[in-house]
C-alpha cells in the first residue's frame, strides 16, 4: 500500500520536478495581458487603433502617389 501524497523517490529536493518554481502557475502571456489591457481601456485603445489604421493607410496612399 502506498500513500499518494508521499513524494516519489525520483522527485527529491534536488530534482527539477520537485522545484516549487516549476510548479508555480505560469505567468500570463504578452498577448493575454495586451487583450486584458485593451478591454480595460476600451475608448483609448479604439482611438489609438483608429489613428494607427489611418496613418498606415495614409502612408500607403502617399507611397502609391509618389511612385506612380
Amino acid at each position: 500500500m502506498s500513500d499518494e501524497t508521499a513524494i516519489p523517490e525520483e522527485a527529491t529536493e534536488s530534482s527539477p520536478s520537485y522545484d516549487p518554481r516549476y510548479m508555480a502557475k505560469p505567468e500570463d502571456s504578452y498577448t493575454k495581458l495586451a487583450m486584458r489591457n485593451m478591454v480595460r481601456r476600451g475608448g483609448t485603445s479604439l482611438l489609438h487603433f483608429g489613428l494607427t489604421i489611418t496613418a498606415v493607410l495614409g502612408f500607403l496612399v502617399g507611397m502609391a502617389y509618389l511612385f506612380h
